[in-house]
């Protein structure tokens, strides 16, 4: 059976996958890589984080079911686009077609009063918070969505209201993709509604393997 790639966000790590694992078929094939540590001392750019990324992807050894949460979705449907030949499935949670500006503007300034205390619990520290976000402050997806071929199922947490405008884009503009809104959940739903999260992965990796 093909691997599992499971990608957390911005302001999670790893961890944050481990009670949607729990209610996930065949745990032993499903990974989920630390953004920080697959970067191996690099500054946390988008350039070297993707490119840190495809490595860790490349040594899966043949095409892999990734799915991401916000940035993971975000890294998720880049390496999708540059590497068709190596995914087999494609989903998509709470993620956007292309970076907000003005959230992405308002998010700054309050990140820049948040001690770096208040860091510890997500995916990179202050410093690395911010220099990963001017990175990808341009990134816009929205010309290249139809070049999508593998089956790719599109979630959102019912009170992810920053994304669900960006789910429908994204399950309108991918061949083929399905949207389905998860219910008691807002947008980290690996921890809000794990068990409901699952039961979609599931069902939609029981139909593609």
């Amino acid at each position: 059976m093909e691997k599992t790639i499971l990608v957390h966000g911005s302001g999670h790590k790893a961890a944050s996958w481990k009670e949607t694992v729990a209610y996930l078929n065949h745990p032993e094939e499903i990974f989920c890589p630390e953004l920080s540590a697959i970067l191996d001392g690099r500054e946390a750019s988008f350039p070297n984080l993707r490119a840190a990324f495809a490595a860790y992807c490349a040594q899966a050894g043949g095409p892999v079911h990734l799915c991401g949460l916000s940035l993971g979705g975000i890294l998720a449907l880049d390496y999708a686009l540059d590497h068709p030949e190596n995914v087999k499935t494609l989903v998509l949670i709470g993620t956007p077609h292309k970076v907000p500006k003005f959230a992405f503007a308002l998010q700054n300034v309050v990140f820049r009063f948040l001690p770096k205390s208040t860091f510890a619990s997500m995916a990179f520290d202050k410093r690395d918070t911010f220099a990963l976000g001017n990175s990808m402050k341009d990134l816009d997806f929205s010309g290249r969505l139809g070049e999508i071929r593998c089956p790719t199922l599109i979630l959102c947490g019912e009170k992810d209201g920053a994304n669900l405008q960006s789910a429908r884009f994204l399950a309108e503009h991918i061949p083929g993709a399905e949207l389905r809104v998860i219910e008691n959940a807002g947008h980290v739903v690996n921890e809000e509604n794990p068990g409901a999260l699952a039961e979609r992965l599931n069902e939609f990796y029981t139909l593609h393997t």
